[in-house]
């Protein structure tokens, strides 16, 4: 039996851009957000900081050898970029390309196009659109297409049986988005690929499968489980909270990790498509939301190691490819497997113990 190759999603907010100065002051990145966060209650770990504070710039092309050299002996196997196209503008695309200039790095990797407006209330204001996410026609089809070509076409770009593999966040938002896979599938052909090999994200937005054109399903975790399979009072309970800014009153939106994670690890996986399984280390996005965040309290490397056995084992036994971490550097959200002053480099030691156990290092 292959082994599932460990899939890591991937942030490259870690440089600074135009657009960020403008929107949100002049230097910022992710490590804005991180090195400004507050403890919101006793023994609340804020701010994150990175081992030795390593709070790295991803417009440095020996960011990414170090990081590819990290993942591999830990044995994470690839990185799936978080990729960002509204009709022709691109936002950090700096990291990708760093990469695809740089066939020396040793680093597999697939994109998520992450199709979703930019607004403040990401960031946990109030909400104001900063760039609206468009779709266009053919003519943006294609030439979204042409922009993604050179990356396929990359030893290095992650496949399924030849296929290059392309994630979409929201696929249910993509107007046509049946057409514009079967285009991209007949443009692939005469491209000289064997065809595209679609994922369709399930989140807190998306919580089932919708284009006829798709080849699979992945659960993005805590996400999935979080918004569309917890009970009903906790569902209740978060939706006020967020609708009716029940933080302003002093109320916190705690959730347990145990609590999430059984209700991953017994979830009947069975889909009329291959359904790729999901895992989190940890999820605090305190710094980017403040008190308005979601703390998923009592997380630890140990507990992550002993519920990433559980999937990473259901994925070998299903067959799976791939099994996809949220995430290697999501900083401001608290979910990382990059080493930090905390745990130093336990939750890589976890994915390398179970890697070991039931897998193998390449």
């Amino acid at each position: 039996m292959e082994s599932t190759k460990i899939i890591a999603f991937y942030l490259p907010q870690y440089h600074e851009i135009e657009e960020n100065d403008k929107w949100w002051g002049k230097g910022f990145t992710e490590w804005t957000n991180v090195k400004s966060a507050k403890t919101i209650f006793k023994g609340h770990y804020q701010p994150k900081i990175p081992y030795n504070e390593n709070y790295y710039d991803l417009s440095k092309p020996e960011t990414m050898i170090y990081q590819a050299k990290l993942a591999k002996e830990y044995g994470v196997d690839g990185f799936c970029f978080y990729h960002y196209w509204f009709e022709g503008k691109k936002l950090l695309e700096k990291p990708a390309e760093i990469l695809l200039a740089h066939p020396e790095i040793n680093l597999s990797f697939c994109f998520s196009w992450a199709n979703e407006t930019w607004s403040r209330r990401w960031n946990g204001e109030e909400k104001k659109i900063l760039i609206k996410q468009k779709y266009g026609g053919k003519e943006d089809w294609e030439r979204h297409l042409q922009y993604l070509l050179p990356f396929w076409a990359d030893d290095r770009y992650i496949r399924i049986d030849g296929c290059p593999v392309m994630l979409l966040y929201r696929t249910s938002e993509i107007e046509q988005y049946d057409e514009m896979i079967a285009y991209w599938k007949k443009r692939i052909r005469e491209e000289g690929f064997k065809d595209i090999y679609i994922i369709e994200t399930l989140n807190s937005i998306q919580k089932k499968g919708c284009a006829n054109e798709s080849s699979a399903l992945v659960e993005f975790e805590p996400m999935y489980t979080i918004y569309g399979k917890m009970n009903y009072f906790i569902r209740l309970y978060r939706y006020m909270f967020n609708h009716l800014k029940l933080y302003k009153l002093g109320f916190r939106d705690y959730l347990s990790y145990d609590k999430i994670w059984k209700k991953i690890i017994i979830r009947n996986a069975k889909s009329n498509k291959k359904r790729f399984l999901g895992a989190f280390p940890s999820w605090d996005n305190t710094a980017r939301k403040g008190k308005a965040g979601l703390v998923i309290k009592n997380s630890n490397p140990q507990k992550f190691q002993n519920y990433f056995a559980i999937q990473y084992k259901k994925s070998m036994e299903l067959g799976n490819e791939f099994i996809f971490v949220n995430a290697w550097n999501e900083w401001g959200e608290g979910a990382y497997l990059e080493p930090d002053n905390k745990y130093e480099f336990q939750m890589l030691e976890a994915i390398k113990a179970v890697k070991e156990k039931y897998g193998k290092i390449d």
